[in-house]
């Protein structure tokens, strides 16, 4: 029975490379929209406040602010609907999970950036 959930798994899995993000990171999720029978990519930025689950059941949710209303999405890492993510800014934080974001407005909801040495060799 679990060789066949594992094969049904691996049957939808796109094989895409994402780069790695954690809670915190400002990121912008390319996500392709179709409406009627027209598809357009659709750039969403905003703050990772959660990374769950594992391996091709991952998902992390992304919050933006539009108009001074939160708006939170959550997208799973295996989506196919998914066309590119791209890391803006590395955040500093000291939670996994970074829900007192819903609660802060302005200057007190930044969070500090990290800084990230790329190694080239």
């Amino acid at each position: 029975m679990v060789d066949l959930i594992k094969v049904a798994e691996e049957a939808f899995a796109t094989g895409k490379q994402h780069p790695e993000f954690k809670a915190g990171d400002t990121i912008t999720v390319a996500y392709r929209i179709k409406e009627g029978n027209k598809e357009r990519i659709q750039q969403y930025r905003g703050v990772v406040i959660k990374v769950t689950g594992e391996g091709a059941k991952k998902r992390f949710t992304v919050r933006k602010m539009s108009d001074n209303i939160g708006v939170e999405r959550i997208f799973p890492m295996e989506s196919p609907f998914i066309d590119s993510i791209t890391v803006n800014r590395y955040g500093r934080v000291r939670r996994a999970k970074l829900y007192y974001l819903r609660a802060l407005t302005g200057k007190k909801a930044r969070i500090k950036e990290r800084r990230v040495v790329n190694k080239e060799d």
